[in-house]
């Protein structure tokens, strides 16, 4: 009995050496593979479907409501500035015109009578004034209605193409009433939503790469115009603005485009995959310091050719440990090695000598 409760106090004592070795890291050097980080810049690609919208383009409405009885333009065509589009019953504005003409013209006349016997004494200096106020007030009447006969007529705001239209003679339009789309597409803006993790790389001047889906052949230089100012809370995006030149007026507004940029981000270490530790407060990799392993955390920032770039504290002059991570423990020494490397087998050739017949 005595014999058995001392082996049972001597396996204790040699589980009790063993956990507190291994809390130790262990007192034996473990050989292990180390080599320095390789700093690696980040490659930020970003993909998105922009749609395009002309440099310049407005919906055309009429100022006054009435009837159409003229309509000047074919969807398609290029309208110059000032070009009418739409012309309305004019008829009641052009009398009202007239009439205004008659009074400016009786004011003037009164006024001009006044003027002749002002130094006989038979007029007062306040009927004078009376005459010149109501030879104003005949010609802001007049302005008015030349500006009311003028707003019969629709006129292009700008040169473009105008778009289809679903007036015809003899309908009634109002100020609500969309006649047409007009469109200044020399130049087209290309509007894309980007990450928030590229505003800093998109800015004003940066060039993308968009493709038309119409023509997945065709890719387009597009260079960015405008960002806006804040991020989107729900999708964390940001629209950027891109102009595209559409002289050859093959691309419309509108369409939809295939945006692409590539760029190189923040310089970081990269170490092999296989240095990388996954263990339950996330991962980490191990670097050698004096001699032992020491553990430092880590954030995977992308992955490239087996290699990964991370967020670490670590530099281009540390070793990491990235073969044998399995072996070692907090603090352990360990004793680096180089990787193996397969030797090259001897080939011994061996010549047959030359006889007058067979070999036996």
């Amino acid at each position: 009995m005595n014999i058995r409760k001392a082996c049972l106090f001597m396996a204790l004592l040699i589980l009790s050496a063993c956990s507190e070795s291994e809390e130790r890291g262990g007192d034996e050097a473990v050989a292990v593979v180390a080599d320095n980080p390789v700093m690696l810049s980040e490659v930020l690609q970003v993909e998105a479907v922009g749609s395009a919208r002309a440099a310049t383009s407005a919906d055309i409405y009429p100022e006054t409501a009435g009837r159409v009885t003229v309509v000047r333009f074919t969807a398609g065509d290029f309208v110059q500035r000032g070009q009418p589009l739409l012309v309305l019953d004019s008829r009641q504005q052009r009398l009202a015109v007239e009439l205004a003409e008659v009074q400016v013209q009786e004011a003037s006349q009164l006024l001009a009578r006044y003027r002749r016997i002002e130094d006989t004494g038979a007029i007062s200096d306040s009927q004078i004034e009376a005459g010149e106020t109501a030879l104003a007030s005949a010609r802001v009447e007049l302005q008015q209605a030349q500006e009311a006969l003028a707003d019969r007529t629709v006129r292009a705001p700008f040169s473009g193409h105008i778009g289809l239209t679903e007036i015809d003679i003899g309908d009634r339009v109002g100020p609500d009433t969309l006649i047409a789309q007009l469109d200044q597409r020399g130049t087209l803006f290309v509007d894309f939503p980007a990450p928030e993790a590229a505003f800093s790389r998109l800015s004003p001047g940066t060039v993308v790469e968009v493709t038309p889906f119409s023509d997945p052949d065709r890719t387009v230089e597009a260079r960015i115009v405008t960002v806006d100012s804040s991020i989107a809370t729900d999708q964390r995006t940001f629209t950027v603005r891109t102009a595209i030149d559409n002289s050859d007026d093959t691309l419309r507004p509108g369409m939809s485009f295939r945006v692409r940029f590539a760029g190189s981000g923040v310089v970081r270490p990269a170490v092999p995959e296989q240095a990388i530790v996954w263990g339950g407060e996330g991962s980490y990799l191990w670097q050698v310091v004096d001699r032992a392993a020491q553990r430092v955390p880590l954030t995977i920032v992308s992955r490239r050719d087996g290699m990964a770039l991370v967020d670490a504290a670590i530099g281009e002059d540390d070793l990491v440990i990235v073969e044998g991570v399995q072996k070692v423990r907090e603090g352990q020494a360990v004793n680096i090695v180089q990787p193996l490397e397969q030797a090259a087998q001897p080939v011994e050739l061996r010549e047959q000598a030359e006889t007058e017949g067979p070999p036996e």
